[in-house]
Order: C-alpha cells, then structure tokens, then sequence
C-alpha cells in the first residue's frame, strides 16, 4: 500500500519541484510565479547561477578587480613600464581617473543602491540576463576605452551611456513604483553623475583634458554628496546596533544643512571653470566639511573601536570632513595641494567606504553573519594608512613614495577583499 501510495504522489513531487524551480524569491521573503522567458536553456542555466541573483554579487567583484587592475597598471605607467597606456584612447591620467571614479566607484554604488533598492521597495531588483548584459556592457567599455580609433571610441561612449540609462531607469521604476519618495534624491543624482562621465570622456577624447579633469573633480564632490546621504543613514544604524553603549543623536539640523553646503560648493566649483567668480568654493567645501565632522561625532566614532566593520565606516566618513575641509584650504595654503586633499577622499572616502560596505553587505545579503575574515582587518587598516600616506608624504616632498605606498595598500586591501568573498558572492544565500 505503502509503494502505490509512493508512486502515486511520485509525479505530485515532481510537478512541486518544477514549481519551486519556477519562482522567484522577493524581498519580502514570498515566493511567487517567474516571469516567462525564452532564453535558450544554456544561457537561462547561465542566468539562474546565484551570481546573477543581485547586482552586488558580480558588481562588486569585477569592481573590486578593476580597481587592483587599474591601479597596477597607473603606478607601473608612472615608472616607465607600460608606455602603452600613453597610447590608449583616452590620455593616462584621465584613463587613470574615468577607471576608480566611473569604472569602479561608480560601478559599486550603484550596485549597492540597487541592492538596497529591493529592500526600501519590495520590488525585485534587476537580476539574471538583464544583470548579465549589464555587467557585460560595463567590460565592453572597460575594453574599448583602451583604442584609438574614433568610431570605438563613440561605441564605447555609446555603451556606456547606455549602462547608466538602464540603472537608473531601474532604480527609478523602483522607487517611483513603491512611491518610496525618501528615495527619489537618488535619480537626480546619479543622473548628474552620468552627465559628468560622459562629458568627462566627450571632452578628454576632444583633446580637452583639462575640462575632463575638472569635471571628474566635479564628480568626486558629487559623490561626496552620495556618501553623506548614505553615510548619514547607515553609518548611525549600524554604530547603534552593533557598538557596545553607543551613544549615537541624532543631527536634524545638519542633516538638511549638509546638501545645501554642499550642492552651493560643488555649484560654485564647477561654475568657476567656466567664469571668472569674485570667490572662491573654499568657505563652502570648508562648512561642509566640518558638518560632516560634527554629525560623525554625534555617532559616538569611538565606541566602535572592537568592531572593525563599524571604525572602517567611521574612518572612511572622517576622511570625506578631514578632505573637504583640506581641499578648501588649498586654495588659500600652497603647501596643501587641491590634488593630494582630492585624495583623501577618493582613497580615504571612495575607497575606504566601498571596502567596509561591500565586506557588509556581501555578508548580510548572502545569509551569512556579519563576521568577516579577520584579516578583513588588515585591509581596512591598509585603505587608511595608504590615505595618510598619499596626503601626507607630498607634503614632505615625497611624492612618488606616496603613490608607490598607496597603490600597494589599495592592491593588498582589495586582493584581500577578492580572496575571501569571491566564493561567497559566487554562491546560493547560506540561509
């Protein structure tokens, strides 16, 4: 009796099971039927690996790469030994440039916002062959920025235009969808930062490379921007429940404050290029600086002093105040190069903050608890030790240490980052 009954509900099992393998999971945690598709059956299985469940699973991986690739590539360049990148599409220093701030950083919080989108909405975010065409487009520009030729050159623009139009189109049919208003800030702003890339290539493959470093320089300041309003609501979350006694207030006032400062700043800035003002961006990029700095103290930075994942988010935004506040006393001080304090917060703030969220994140949204490796530790170290290292030795004269010092801290930070998460990011969620 017992074998006709296990025969009988045989087919039953099986039909749940094609059904099971036909769903999709939501954030909400509720299954429900997938959309059809007629992609052929090697390329669906290609597309249902969990590397292509998120953006942050391939995004943060080949961001992470680029960047030690990248910055390999810049600091051997500058010693003479790879004279090719002279002859690549764009010129050296704003290949170097396009590659961390749009190939990496870029790359990196979109994926995150993306990532996060799902959670503010309840909306699936992109995920299987849509992620993997995107993230294919993204290599192709890697690739086609190294010619010459001015029709892959257009093709390349053409590309990447084309990834920032489908993410933001993506983030925004989210959030307008889930009317999570909170976060409708984002498409403005990452609609400015893809109005400054392209400019940046238009204008560095026109010969203007001066314009195309002054709009990058724009686009750092816009990111800092991001990093505030992010910073601003994680950094104290995050000290609140993981830190011991924290004492973390809230800041209201600043928080309202900070992108007035800042957007007057980063206005003042651009416009300058452009036309002769009677003053200067230093006051502005100097008061949003320190309102940084003050905000951060109310997160009570010191009680997060055992848990490494919360003092690399606190060192990380220390160094966007200590950069702004840097950048606007080089106008007015010589010895402070607008240059070095510009890397405070590409390697302090860009990199430092990229590196302590994307070790969070890659373990909260794989299941896995919120413990690194380790010599996760290291790494962050390293990302602040090679900041001080690449503002402070051009201060003493030293410049090419600075950039050997830096560039080997990054490379050793990120390796380490790749060699621990990669099998994480590649694999199904632990729970």
């Amino acid at each position: 009796m017992s074998k006709t009954l296990h025969s009988i509900n045989e087919p039953a099992k099986q039909q749940v099971s094609k059904a099971r393998l036909n769903q999709q999971l939501h954030s909400t945690g509720e299954l429900s039927g997938a959309e059809k598709t007629h992609l052929p059956p090697k390329l669906l299985s290609i597309t249902q690996q969990p590397l292509w469940d998120l953006a942050f699973r391939p995004w943060f991986l080949a961001g992470t790469l680029s960047s030690v690739l990248s910055v390999g590539i810049w600091i051997l360049f500058l010693h003479g030994y790879l004279p090719t990148l002279a002859n690549s599409g764009l010129t050296p220093v704003a290949w170097h440039i396009h590659e961390m701030l749009f190939g990496f950083g870029a790359n990196i919080a979109v994926a995150f916002l993306l990532t996060a989108a799902q959670t503010w909405t309840n909306k699936r975010s992109i995920n299987g062959g849509a992620l993997l065409t995107l993230t294919l487009i993204w290599l192709m520009v890697r690739v086609l920025l190294w010619s010459e030729d001015s029709r892959i050159q257009v093709l390349a623009l053409v590309l990447q235009a084309g990834w920032w139009l489908a993410c933001i189109g993506f983030l925004a049919s989210m959030v307008i969808r889930a009317k999570s208003k909170r976060n409708y800030q984002f498409i403005p702003l990452l609609s400015v930062m893809m109005l400054l890339n392209l400019s940046f290539l238009i204008a560095d493959f026109s010969g203007h490379t001066e314009l195309a470093l002054h709009l990058a320089r724009t686009a750092i300041l816009t990111f800092g921007l991001l990093v505030g309003i992010v910073g601003g609501r994680v950094i104290p979350f995050f000290t609140g429940r993981g830190a011991d006694n924290a004492q973390v207030k809230a800041t209201p006032i600043l928080d309202k404050l900070l992108p007035v400062v800042t957007i007057i700043g980063i206005g003042i800035f651009f416009t300058g290029h452009f036309i002769a003002l009677p003053f200067t961006p230093a006051v502005a990029l100097i008061s949003a600086g320190i309102i940084h700095l003050l905000r951060l103290w109310h997160w009570d930075p010191l009680s997060t002093r055992k848990v490494p994942l919360l003092w690399s988010l606190q060192l990380a935004y220390l160094a966007l105040g200590l950069g702004l506040v840097a950048l606007g006393i080089s106008y007015h001080i010589d010895l402070v190069r607008f240059a070095d304090a510009l890397h405070l917060i590409t390697v302090g703030t860009i990199g430092g903050m990229i590196l302590a969220m994307i070790a969070r994140v890659s373990l909260g949204h794989t299941g896995r608890p919120l413990k690194p490796h380790p010599s996760l530790n290291i790494a962050f170290a390293l990302m602040f030790i090679g900041t001080l290292v690449r503002f402070i030795l051009p201060l003493l004269q030293m410049p090419i240490m600075a950039w050997d010092i830096s560039a080997i801290c990054w490379i050793t930070a990120f390796s380490i980052f790749i060699w621990h998460y990669t099998r994480i990011l590649m694999s199904a969620r632990a729970s």
